[in-house]
């Protein structure tokens, strides 16, 4: 079905049927035919992140930026009240963060990162060498953020940092969006087994690419979009 309407979308040329900063092409799929649905205990723990992210400000975050716009203020829209929510209502003692980039999501999370707790946070581009980027050197002098530089996505990488994600029990993922990348990542944590049974945060889930790999995940899932990114945030049990 995906590649029909892929076939469509290039034949016909459909016009953007709104008009926005920025739009993307996506499908609306029937949700009582996917193979998982959410488990109680994912609704509830989604709910309470949500209600926590309520109280939480992204002011110290957007002033690392040069300016507007301000994403990190944006909120439902954007992810990163979010990220700052789920990490303060769950306590992750391990988090791993797929996509350094500019360090938004890296310093959201680290804003209510338990005492004694990690991040650590892969990209293939080292943060200094990111354009624009709101991260600084004393950001890791604790420990607290560490910097992995690396394709995960690739078997051998995973697992020379198998250990850790072993202990992640809150792992983000926000890598390139590719088709390949997520799926490959997501079929290493299967084979992992990954034993503390971590949350995992997906962004983008509503992007075309994206949306083939969010209905095939076989564990407890929800579509949190409208609490989190307007392009897609899924919340998953890897239980």
């Amino acid at each position: 079905m995906l590649n029909r309407l892929r076939k469509l979308v290039v034949k016909t040329a459909l016009p953007l049927p709104v008009t926005a900063r920025h739009v993307e092409y996506s499908a609306i799929a029937s949700a009582d035919d996917d193979a998982v649905a959410p488990s109680d205990a994912l609704i509830d723990v989604a709910l309470k992140c949500v209600s926590r992210t309520r109280q939480i400000s992204m002011h110290a975050v957007t002033a690392r930026m040069t300016g507007p716009p301000f994403y990190p203020e944006v909120w439902p829209g954007e992810h990163y009240r979010l990220l700052a929510g789920v990490s303060a209502q769950i306590e992750p003692k391990t988090v791993v963060e797929i996509g350094t980039a500019t360090g938004l999501s890296a310093l959201a999370i680290l804003q209510t990162l338990s005492p004694g707790a990690a991040l650590h946070t892969f990209d293939i581009i080292p943060w200094e060498q990111f354009p624009d980027t709101c991260l600084r050197g004393e950001d890791f002098a604790d420990g607290r953020l560490q910097q992995w530089i690396g394709d995960v996505g690739n078997a051998e990488v995973m697992r020379q940092h198998a250990e850790l994600f072993a202990r992640a029990d809150f792992i983000f993922i926000d890598g390139p969006k590719d088709g390949v990348f997520e799926q490959k990542l997501l079929d290493q944590f299967s084979s992992m087994n990954l034993p503390q049974h971590p949350l995992l945060l997906l962004d983008d889930i509503r992007v075309w690419n994206m949306l083939a790999i969010w209905r095939r995940i076989r564990r407890p899932k929800l579509d949190l979009t409208s609490f989190g990114h307007w392009s897609g945030t899924g919340l998953v049990s890897w239980v």
